[in-house]
């Protein structure tokens, strides 16, 4: 298996994307998947770097990805770094990372040979499970879609009365990184960019107006996302698949970090049934 670590593409927001590619080096043309973090995430994260080895061993080119804006930089893409970079993030830049790395994925010819850009599916977790519906409603080049305990409205999450008020007042919110013990920093501007755009990134009006093949994997435990939103999103959608994982969390299992060597027991469910659903 071939892994190629923090490839560094150009984004379009001014900082730099990194991806890992995973896949077996065997000049045949294998299906594409994207794997897109959530909120406060990375690539690195946890037990990512198991689940993109699963899916090279399944003859996948699989890649993951770090938002340009998730706080990471390209000397330490682990935690964050960059926090001036997180407080300007917002979905709109998401999108167009994921587009950057898409477009990426069909114009590069150093690894053409080993992977069909005609086949390409994405992969969120969390807010990145919103991010990939938005995108897979919306271009062409994505087959199918898959959300991991991901979410199915981005507008319920921002504050509303007094909270937002003295967040419009003092142009910034902070949130306490319970890992890190950072204070991490929301600039109003991410407020303001979703209403301006609220439309484009209505999550329910994407997925019901896309026919794409859409599966939902779910933990009915998860502390964070509650399954609520998965069986929301699976009844919007036409071309759905819902799979509740029984004693699930909200990271299937996985922590940060991760130093067992194999894959927590609802994450290696939740590969599985997304190979399933793949190889369909």
């Amino acid at each position: 298996m071939k892994k190629i670590k923090n490839l560094v593409l150009e984004g379009s927001h001014d900082r730099p994307i990194l991806i890992d590619l995973f896949y077996p080096e065997n000049q045949i043309s294998k299906d594409v998947v994207v794997f897109c973090h959530g909120y406060k995430g990375y690539k690195d994260w946890g037990a990512w770097e198991l689940v993109a080895e699963k899916f090279a061993q399944n003859n996948y080119f699989f890649v993951k990805m770090n938002f340009s804006h998730n706080g990471g930089t390209v000397d330490q893409p682990i935690d964050f770094p960059d926090l001036e970079a997180f407080g300007l993030n917002n979905f709109l830049i998401e999108l167009d990372d994921l587009d950057t790395v898409i477009s990426w994925i069909c114009s590069d010819q150093k690894y053409s040979k080993e992977k069909d850009v005609n086949r390409i599916s994405v992969i969120g977790h969390s807010r990145g499970g919103g991010i990939v519906a938005l995108k897979g409603a919306s271009d062409e080049r994505i087959k199918k879609i898959i959300s991991w305990a991901g979410v199915s409205d981005f507008g319920s999450r921002f504050p509303e009365g007094d909270q937002l008020e003295q967040w419009k007042k003092k142009g910034v919110a902070y949130i306490t990184n319970s890992r890190t013990n950072q204070q991490m920093p929301h600039y109003i501007q991410f407020y303001d960019t979703f209403k301006e755009n609220e439309a484009k990134l209505t999550i329910r009006t994407a997925v019901s107006n896309s026919n794409i093949p859409y599966l939902i994997l779910h933990g009915d435990e998860d502390e964070t996302v509650s399954v609520t939103e998965a069986r929301n999103l699976g009844s919007w959608s036409e071309n759905s698949s819902l799979k509740i994982i029984s004693g699930a969390n909200h990271t299937f299992g996985s922590s940060h970090p991760w130093e067992n060597t194999e894959l927590p027991e609802h994450l290696s469910e939740v590969v599985h049934k997304t190979l399933e659903f793949l190889k369909a």
